[in-house]
């Protein structure tokens, strides 16, 4: 086998294994839910438009997500296999945001225009806000803490 080959071979096999490193997102209808997620999912949707639900592999642990709206803004719920909610990622409004928030995320965005905000929520606790950012059309992501401030890592 020339070189040529052989690399083409190794580079397909990295991306295929970092392709399955990432966490694996496939839509499920609500009737896949097991019965201790509905249970989370029926109380934490009540008033809202539920929009779907996904399974996600993440780390080998699995959990769903339920996408909804609730007052005319996006909530997801990422609720682990016996029902407890693991993460709620929840927009907010531009003119809500703390200024300390807002000028972080600007900052973050640099000459990005920031789209959509939302919290991030991890055990009942802030920990950060996350928004989308477009830029000569392509779109990103930038998060910053509660206060404003960069954070450590991302969450």
């Amino acid at each position: 086998m020339d070189t040529r080959n052989s690399r083409a071979i190794l580079l397909a096999s990295v991306l295929l294994f970092a392709g399955l490193a990432v966490a694996q997102e496939k839509k499920i209808k609500r009737a896949d839910l097991p019965p201790a997620v509905e249970k989370t999912v029926a109380a934490q949707s009540a008033g809202a438009t539920v929009k779907g639900f996904s399974k996600e592999i993440e780390k080998g642990q699995t959990y769903y997500e339920a996408e909804m709206i609730v007052n005319g803004h996006t909530k997801d719920i990422l609720i682990d296999t016996n029902g407890a909610i693991v993460e709620v990622e929840e927009e907010v409004a531009m003119d809500a945001l703390p200024a300390e928030v807002k000028a972080g995320l600007q900052a973050k965005a640099g000459e990005g225009k920031l789209v959509k905000v939302e919290t991030l929520t991890k055990q009942d606790k802030l920990v950060a806000y996350e928004a989308q950012v477009t830029q000569a059309g392509k779109k990103s992501e930038v998060q910053v803490g509660p206060d404003g401030k960069p954070l450590d890592h991302e969450e």
